[in-house]
């Protein structure tokens, strides 16, 4: 004689199968508990057969991920009907948020462009920038533009100017140490 927690398990293992039958015996066994769990949260008939309906389509789903633990499968499938219901739920209470508090489009859209004091500070410092440009050799300031702000490689630079590679890169790393040197100032 098998216990109905034996049964359940059983339903819930055929139904990670694909088994429609099982699914309908464990939707007629357990369905009126788990819309009482619904409507317990929710307190709204119509929003309790919607989390219920949630409910089974997780359960299909997700069959095959409940593993028997000696624990009453029900308490799963409670567990399932709870977390639906508490989703409808955040769900429509957000919606009535929305609807007592009603907000302006133009306020919910958040301009991801800088702010006047982000813009003036970044225009100082680039201001900065240029001037300690400035101040560097031109053929210098030249290959530290072409390689930090368009990328160029320093094969790329050394072959545009013949300048040897080596002599390339130990003009970059002098020149941003004279621009970190100029900008701490």
């Amino acid at each position: 004689m098998t216990t109905p927690q034996a049964e359940i398990e059983d339903l819930i293992a055929r139904i990670a199968m694909g088994d429609r039958a099982a699914f309908r015996s464990l939707y007629d066994r357990t369905a009126a508990k788990l819309f009482g769990v619904c409507l317990r949260v929710l307190n709204d008939r119509a929003l309790a057969e919607e989390a219920l309906q949630d409910v089974y389509c997780k359960i299909w789903a997700r069959a095959g991920q409940y593993r028997v633990n000696g624990f009453s499968p029900m308490t799963w499938l409670i567990t399932l009907a709870r977390n639906a219901a508490i989703d409808r739920r955040r769900k429509r209470d957000a919606g009535e948020r929305r609807k007592q508090d009603p907000i302006d489009a133009a306020e919910m859209i958040a301009d991801p462009g800088p702010g006047p004091a982000q813009q003036l500070q970044s225009r100082a410092e680039a201001e900065a920038l240029f001037g300690c440009m400035a101040e560097l050799p031109p053929e210098r300031a030249e290959m530290v533009r072409r390689a930090y702000l368009e990328g160029a490689t320093y094969n790329e630079l050394s072959d545009a100017t013949g300048v040897k590679l080596n002599t390339v890169r130990t003009w970059l790393r002098r020149s941003l140490m004279q621009l970190r040197e100029c900008l701490s100032r």
